[in-house]
């Protein structure tokens, strides 16, 4: 006998139908998708749909479904051997300027989605979600070091009034490499040995055999431990900084060796734009624009020394100054807004006391001259071979942002213009606060 009142029974009915429908969406499961986005603000549209269909029937591959939504474009398939043959169809196609990622989307019927009903999101063992393997590379961070230390040399020496032919890194026979410096005079030498002995210790300094006015600079075993070690911190807390970026509950950074890094992120849905923040490898470069010297000759192949080809925006070429005045690793912060006076988009930055001294000094000596903002990112493709290996290739850009007219000492805070969007504007502040890898 029922000892229930009506409406008792009938609230349980009712929690259970709804408990019912809003579990539909794991009966669906998921299907095999490709998660297209656009590099640096590069929207998505109607073309770019158009390219991908266009693609896919050439290859006679058949999708599910193409739609365009928030993240970008999401295309459908019924398989995953169709979802892996249909990236490389669509990267080929598309080329650099967008991010093609495998990815899992729910099933489910758009109804469901309206009714705010969304698939039970598992961990990272019972769903899959993202992982990555970042290897460091080491020798990058020694190189980097060494250049570092030629670049103080020739400062050094030139406030000490010590005259020099070269100040350069040079490579070993086995394979490493070291800092190479030769003096003008031989009276010099013995001077210049115990100067860089006594500012620099992590250096091994020596004469040259067969030249007496070359000294020869090794970095110490504990020194290229040491930069090998801050490499792989710096790289694992800035890969931790992007995955809090990203707003990833309970992700993993750790170390895996001496040279790898293991960043798993369970539920993430936009996998392309973990790949795309994840992945890159980007930092910024202040250098002088040089205005002594002709940039028609420059672009003919008579580049002057000291000076180097920039690519711009606009598909141009600019000649810089070979030396940068200032790096990425000394920024604290960067925030996107907008121009008061143009309203366009802008990145706010904030360096830190010895950055800050530093663009301070060289602005203030450089009024009237243009100054540079150099956009380096270092990505890594997968490429299929034809015999269905992959093979990864590392590449390099450099893209001139902006190069405006110093109108004044700069000092800790400024904006860097040039933006093409908000969303670049976005995603160049994200990268800078997270901070650059540091190889």
């Amino acid at each position: 006998m029922n000892r229930y009142p009506w409406w008792v029974n009938l609230l349980l009915a009712a929690v259970l139908v709804l408990g019912a429908l809003f579990a539909l969406p794991n009966v669906y499961g998921t299907d095999p998708a490709l998660q297209i986005s656009g590099q640096r603000g590069r929207v998505v549209d109607a073309d770019a749909q158009r390219e991908v269909s266009d693609a896919l029937q050439a290859a006679g591959l058949q999708a599910r479904a193409i739609a365009i939504t928030d993240e970008g474009l999401t295309v459908r398939f019924a398989d995953t051997d169709q979802q892996l043959e249909a990236q490389d169809v669509v990267r080929a196609r598309l080329g650099s300027d967008y991010t093609v990622a495998l990815n899992l989307v729910p099933a489910a019927p758009p109804w469901l989605g309206a009714l705010g009903a969304q698939p039970m999101f598992l961990g990272l063992d019972l769903r899959g979600g993202v992982h990555f393997l970042l290897e460091v590379d080491t020798a990058a961070a020694v190189r980097a070091a060494e250049d570092r230390l030629v670049d103080d040399l020739r400062q050094l020496l030139r406030e000490q009034r010590l005259r020099y032919e070269w100040a350069r890194r040079v490579a070993e026979p086995d394979g490493s490499s070291a800092v190479e410096v030769r003096l003008r005079a031989d009276t010099d030498v013995a001077q210049a040995q115990q100067l860089i002995e006594r500012t620099h210790p992590e250096l091994v300094v020596e004469t040259a055999s067969g030249d007496a006015q070359r000294l020869i600079g090794r970095l110490g075993d504990a020194y290229l431990r040491e930069v090998r070690r801050l490499a792989l911190q710096q790289n694992m807390t800035t890969l931790r900084n992007r995955v809090n970026e990203l707003g990833v509950a309970e992700p993993v950074v750790q170390q895996q060796g001496d040279s790898r890094i293991i960043v798993q992120l369970p539920g993430v849905q936009d996998t392309a734009r973990a790949k795309e923040v994840l992945g890159a490898t980007a930092t910024l470069e202040f250098k002088l624009v040089d205005e002594e010297h002709d940039l028609g000759s420059a672009v003919a192949g008579r580049v002057p020394p000291g000076s180097r080809l920039y690519p711009t925006r606009d598909g141009g070429q600019i000649l810089l100054k070979d030396r940068a005045i200032l790096t990425g690793e000394y920024i604290t912060d960067a925030a996107s807004g907008f121009d008061q006076q143009s309203a366009g988009a802008v990145v706010h930055v904030s360096l830190d006391g010895r950055g800050a001294g530093i663009f301070e000094r060289v602005t203030g000596d450089n009024i009237g001259r243009r100054l540079a903002v150099v956009f380096i990112e270092n990505k890594t493709d997968t490429v299929r071979q034809p015999d269905g290996t992959l093979e990864r290739r590392n590449r390099r850009t450099e893209e001139v942002i902006t190069a405006p007219v110093i109108q004044d000492r700069l000092g800790r805070r400024f904006q860097i213009t040039g933006m093409d969007n908000a969303r670049e504007a976005r995603d160049l502040a994200l990268l800078l606060r997270a901070g650059s890898l540091a190889a």
